[in-house]
């Protein structure tokens, strides 16, 4: 049997990401950062209230329902059509004192009305299933992922 520290031991960069992009944070300002990929990508990390940036905690929702999307995308698309209108609300409070979030809600809203209703229950299988077996973020945070930091210099 195969753990999760077994994967973790095989030698690998621990700051390896797939197809070998990088990520990395660059501080911009006052408890503001930009976070960039290799691939170009950016994304604006702040406080709650500062304008046109996301919070680490909504970004931890977004990945979720962005990866429930990612995941269910081709089973919704191949049944309701490639321009498939889909909605995926992601919401959660902060614990009051404990700074985590004991929950998170996902609610997918796409227009189920043109099927019956035992097509309608196949498709809600396969979107459940494949959300289930392939939305790595959700999976993590049901199962847990260790984190390591490591300030440079410091070793």
């Amino acid at each position: 049997m195969t753990t999760d520290q077994d994967v973790q031991d095989v030698g690998a960069d621990p700051l390896a990401n797939a197809d070998g992009t990088e990520l990395w944070l660059e501080r911009t300002g006052t408890r503001q950062y930009v976070g960039r990929s290799s691939r170009g990508g950016e994304v604006r990390i702040g406080s709650m209230g500062d304008p046109d940036a996301f919070t680490p905690g909504e970004l931890l929702k977004i990945a979720l329902g962005a990866c429930t999307g990612l995941s269910s995308d081709a089973a919704l698309a191949r049944r309701l059509g490639d321009d498939v209108p889909v909605t995926i609300r992601v919401g959660g409070l902060a614990h009051p004192t404990e700074d985590r979030y004991p929950a998170l809600t996902e609610v997918l809203e796409v227009d189920l009305s043109g099927l019956d209703d035992a097509a309608r229950e196949r498709l809600l299988t396969v979107v459940h299933r494949a959300v289930e077996q392939h939305c790595t973020v959700g999976r993590t945070l049901e199962h847990g992922a260790t984190t390591t930091l490591t300030v440079a210099g410091e070793r």
